[in-house]
Order: C-alpha cells, then structure tokens, then sequence
C-alpha cells in the first residue's frame, strides 16, 4: 500500500552496523522515498547541544535591526550566501510558477575553510565555493554554523550511504560523488505577520527541492510545512522533538529515473484569527553533489523495457539555474 503520509524513521539500525539493521532501515527508507519523498528520522547521531546552540544564535541573528542584518547581505543573486530579508525570494519561480514573494527571511552559508586548489576556483566552480558572508555582532555565530554544516554533511553521507542500499547498490556508491559537494546551509524564519498580505502568499510557496536530500530542523510544533501525497492531499509533517525532517530532491528523482520522487511542499500561513505570535524559525540542510558530478539514470533504477526520462546535468549547472530563478522572480540575468 502506498504511504499517503510521512514515516517516522529509527536509523538507529543502522549506525549499529549489522548487516540486517542497515537493510532494514534502506527498506524501509527505500518505501518513503518511492511513496512520498519524505520521512522523520531519529536517533540520527547529531548532538542536541549543537542543535540547541544553533538555533540560539540564529534566533539572536534574526532579533538583529535590519541595519546590522544588512551588513551580511546576499552579494548575488546567484551567490547562496549572506541575508536575504522578507518577500525578496518566491520558491515558486523555481518551477516556473509566478507567485508573490515568500513570507520569509533567511540566512545563508556554503562550504568553509576551501581549499586552495584549482578544482575550487576554476570557471567550471562559478558561485559554488564562493566566500561565505557573516554578521560581526554575533560572537561564535561563524564557529556554530560551520561545525553544523560539518555535521549536517556527515549525516548526509550517512543518508546517501542508506540511499545506495535502498536502490541495490554498493553501500559507498554515492561517497565519491559527494566528497567536494557543493551544500547550502540556511536558516529560515517566518514572521507571524498579520497584515499586508498578498493572494496567494505564503511562508514558502509550493515547491520541490533542487539536490540529492534536504535536512530540516524545525523550531517546535507550530507546524506549517505540508507535503502534497500521491492523492494530491496536503498533509501535515509530524514533528518529532529529537528528529530531522529529510526529503529528497529534483537531482535524486533524476538520478532514479522517477522511481524516486521529490515531493511538493510548502509552509502555510498560521490562520488569520489565531492569537499570540506564531513566528517560526527551520534550520534547513541542502545537500548538493559535487558540482562536476553528472547525475544520469543510476544502472539499478533502469529496466530492459526502460529508457532514461531525463538528459544528463551536472549538479553545479542544475542548481545554479534553479537559485537564479528562485531569487530574481523568474528572470536569467545575473548582475
């Protein structure tokens, strides 16, 4: 029967490391993925005091006067980094779909600490590894954001390992493809606002996500992100206290030839006569593949009747492409 919801997901199994906690959790894994796109994990092995000392200080940040967030704009719009304030992006151009911007504010960072190699700077390489952009008024912001990007990476290895099982493949298939990957970690909030709102408007519009796999931290039970399930229902996520929330993304149903599917979702408005402040913050993990990594049919996900649906794109093209629309509302020009 197909999941018409979200699974919670104990990958507890398989960080045990016996042969039949790890299948376990790729099938169950492999059901999510296939029937929803989305599912809850726990016992996930990323410190709650990381976590904890994270969100402090994004919530700090985004307390910030606009002056001071300013000093960290984004540079680009092509460039995945820096602060981007309320309505100066809408997800939905991302698919080609005119909405109103977004009801949200973000900051965001790429990887750190670059090496000094051609493989990182060379023209092929664009934005991906471009410096990141910090406020100054936050002492331990820069260290905090950077060991969460570390750990977010770790667990995405972990999950891509996981993917490799699911999809009958050697378990480290995915490790040599994602070991320069070219990840965003943002952190989000929603301002519960009451006034001045477009038709059509939401906190994020609907939309599905650009990489391999996307982690999610939400900021308690408000609630708000919705999935549309294969009824064309939306349905709530559950919230988990001690979980992430992990969907797949558009590069990861490419890569399966839709055997896999990236989910729309969208994060809804709180309802227009509730009382109290609904504001909501997500710390969100975007894991992208190497940048010259081109994503094809993977050999498991192919049949002898089948033909790949998609043409070969590497993941650095496929996302710069998706950003660009994504923060200039549907327009191509760089400045």
């Amino acid at each position: 029967m197909t999941l018409q919801y979200v699974p919670i997901i104990d990958l507890g199994p398989y960080f045990g490391g016996t042969a039949e906690g790890k299948a376990a959790v790729a099938k169950a894994v492999n059901q999510a993925c296939r029937d929803i796109g989305f599912l809850v994990i726990t016992q996930h092995q990323i410190p709650a005091e990381l976590v904890e000392r994270v969100s402090q200080l994004t919530s700090q940040f985004f307390d910030l006067p606009m002056e001071e967030k300013r000093k960290a704009n984004r540079p680009r719009p092509d460039m995945v980094r820096g602060y981007s304030a309320v309505a100066e992006e809408s997800l939905s151009y991302s698919m080609e779909e005119a909405a109103p911007g977004d009801l949200k504010e973000s900051f965001s960072i790429g990887p750190h600490d670059v090496p000094d190699e051609d493989y990182y700077s060379e023209a092929m390489a664009g934005p991906h590894f471009a410096p990141n952009v910090w406020p100054t008024a936050l002492p331990g912001f820069e260290a905090a954001y950077a060991e969460y990007f570390d750990a977010m990476g770790d667990l995405s290895r972990s999950l891509m390992r996981i993917f490799a099982l699911a999809l009958d493949l050697p378990e480290q298939f995915f490790d040599d493809k994602i070991d320069k990957h070219i990840s965003m970690f943002r952190s989000l909030r929603y301002p519960h606002l009451k006034d001045g709102i477009e038709d059509g408007q939401l906190r994020a519009g609907a939309h599905t996500d650009y990489g391999s796999l996307t982690i999610v931290k939400p900021d308690g039970a408000l609630g708000g992100l919705q999935v549309r399930n294969r009824s064309g229902e939306w349905v709530d996520v559950p919230y988990v206290e001690d979980g992430f929330v992990v969907n797949i993304g558009d590069l990861m149903m490419q890569w399966t030839n839709d055997q896999w599917i990236s989910t729309l979702h969208r994060v809804i408005n709180p309802p227009e006569d509730i009382a109290g402040d609904h504001q909501r913050q997500s710390l969100v993990f975007f894991h992208q593949p190497n940048y010259d990594v081109m994503v094809e049919c993977l050999p498991s996900c192919l049949g002898d009747d089948q033909t790949p649906r998609y043409a070969p794109v590497t993941s650095g093209d496929h996302l710069k492409s998706k950003f660009v629309r994504q923060t200039t509302f549907g327009g191509s020009k760089v400045a």
